[in-house]
């Protein structure tokens, strides 16, 4: 059974001349299933056999065929296999390896060419040393169109393999413009994902900066408080300090007035001596306290210093936000053009094959350049992202250093508290030692008073002359004025009161009162004082050898 379908025989002539080879051109289709003892035979006309052929020759087929798909074949008859001329009638006949035939092409038949009707003539130049010659050739017509049409279906061939090639270029082109454009969409997805990520990062980032805006509000309203509660210290440290002066002040006085009515006292003086001790050391304290102060008062500046430095980072970090937004329209702008050019791309892609030949080239360098400004836009971006984090870090630090430094600020608050009320302490345990000392000055001054009037007494009762007056009168010099005012009251009693028993009784309460006082105080030094004051007063006037004699002689006056 013949296969007619699957093969196609394709320009065959009538007449063939056997001195010229034959050239059979044939169409595979897509149909034929072809191998290697695939042939191609020359039989007369009538054959009822396939052995009945006349020459043959194998059929083959280009380079790179593949099973399945169309192409055009040639196959070659030498001229040596050919029949003579003659009128018998012969065809081509194409056999595969079963043996069954594919193929039968028309009839034609193999002449001889006729000498001077069919007979041209050929010019041929050649350059020689000597000069052109023109050469004048005979060649049969039939061999003349034998070899145009040998030419022709050269050209052919060529035509079509170029062809083929271009076809296959093409449809290489389209798949690479396919998978290219697949890509590019991947591509654009992931950068539309990725400029989503960066754009919900800069939006957290900026509610991020916000809070620390507000904490930072936060920050200076309670630096402000504390800086308001150490101008509150301060003002209380310089009242205190005042104070202090005010009591160095009448402390100095009060040491003038004990170093003039202690002249006499020598105890005292020793007293007077530790108290000045106390207040050096005292003095020694307040100045170490006032360096303390210094110290606080400067780590305070450098805090505000820290605190202005902190301010213009803020505003440093404000600016840079400016400058993310005026970067992130312009990459949006840059994206719009993207777009723009994607569209036109897309037009240049529906145009013709050769166009896109042409514009491949363009269009990839294209692509190069956007995938390189998107390279550095992710660049850009992941260098922002990276300097944002920098920023939180920086400032997460600089909330620690706050905190420590309003931690440093509040131990240094109750430290500074403390002390404050040591020194109000310590003030005012001068100032109960100071109204001690007042009180024992003042009960001295009575005792001394007392003994002064005592004496005037004596004195005037014994009838004793002005020089011992004179000599008791030096010390109630030094005293101040209420001892003067008690000699006037003294002096303007009578003599005989002095020994009147009512005299005795006050003296003898007045003394035990005094020791009784000097019992109460028997850990402060004045009461040794004043103990030691009585005995040397005693010593120096021998109250009990002039009391004896004055009352024996009242005794016998007649007053009793």
């Amino acid at each position: 059974m013949d296969k007619q379908s699957t093969v196609v025989f394709r320009n065959v002539g009538q007449l063939y001349f056997p001195q010229t080879r034959v050239e059979c051109h044939y169409s595979l289709t897509s149909d034929h299933q072809w191998s290697n003892n695939d042939w191609i035979g020359i039989f007369e006309m009538g054959w009822s056999s396939v052995k009945q052929y006349y020459t043959y020759t194998w059929a083959l087929v280009p380079e790179g065929y593949t099973e399945g798909t169309s192409v055009n074949c040639c196959a070659v008859f030498h001229a040596c296999y050919l029949p003579r001329p003659s009128a018998m009638e012969y065809q081509f006949v194409y056999v595969d390896k079963m043996g069954e035939v594919c193929a039968r092409s028309r009839p034609f038949t193999f002449c001889a060419p006729k000498p001077l009707e069919e007979l041209e003539t050929l010019k041929e130049e050649r350059d020689e040393e000597d000069g052109e010659e023109e050469l004048l050739l005979v060649v049969p017509r039939a061999q003349l169109l034998q070899s145009r049409l040998e030419e022709c279906f050269k050209k052919q061939v060529d035509l079509q393999q170029a062809l083929n090639v271009a076809k296959k270029e093409t449809e290489n082109e389209r798949e690479n413009s396919k998978k290219a454009r697949m890509e590019w969409e991947r591509e654009r997805e992931a950068m539309k994902e990725e400029i989503s990520e960066l754009r919900d990062n800069l939006r957290h980032n900026y509610d991020l900066l916000k809070k620390m805006e507000g904490k930072h509000k936060d920050v200076k309203y309670s630096q402000e408080n504390l800086t308001f509660e150490l101008s509150k210290l301060m003002a209380d440290k310089a009242e205190s300090q005042q104070q202090i002066k005010d009591l160095e002040d009448d402390i100095k006085v009060l040491t003038d007035r004990e170093k003039e009515g202690n002249m006499e006292l020598e105890r005292l003086k020793e007293r007077v001596k530790k108290m000045s001790n106390q207040m050096k050391h005292d003095e020694e304290k307040r100045k170490t306290l006032q360096v303390e102060n210094e110290a606080a008062l400067e780590e305070v500046r450098g805090l505000q210093e820290r605190l202005d430095a902190s301010e213009n980072l803020t505003e440093s970090l404000r600016r840079e936000l400016r400058e993310l937004g005026t970067r992130q329209a312009h990459t949006r702008t840059e994206l719009h053009q993207a777009r723009l050019q994607v569209a036109q791309l897309t037009l240049q892609l529906s145009e013709e094959n050769l166009v896109l030949r042409e514009e491949r080239a363009n269009w990839a360098l294209e692509r190069e350049a956007y995938k390189h400004a998107a390279e550095t836009d992710k660049k850009k971006l992941q260098e922002l992202s990276g300097e944002v984090q920098r920023k939180e870090d920086w400032l997460q630090e600089e909330r620690m250093e706050r905190e420590k430094l309003e931690v440093e600020l509040g131990r240094e608050r109750d430290c500074s508290r403390v002390l404050l009320g040591e020194a109000k302490r310590e003030l005012q345990e001068l100032k109960a030692g100071l109204r001690r000392a007042q009180t024992e000055r003042e009960e001295q001054q009575l005792e001394k008073q007392d003994l002064v009037s005592y004496i005037c007494q004596l004195e005037k009762g014994l009838g004793i002359e002005p020089e011992t007056k004179t000599k008791v009168e030096v010390p109630t010099s030094v005293s101040p004025d209420p001892s003067s005012e008690d000699d006037e009251d003294v002096s303007s009693t009578s003599p005989g009161s002095v020994c009147s028993p009512l005299f005795l009784s006050t003296h003898q309460e007045r003394a035990d009162r005094a020791e009784t006082h000097a019992r109460s105080d028997e850990d402060t030094p004045a009461s040794d004082a004043q103990d030691e004051k009585r005995q040397q007063c005693e010593k120096q006037l021998n109250v009990p050898e002039l009391i004896n004699p004055v009352l024996s002689e009242l005794a016998d006056s007649p007053m009793w």
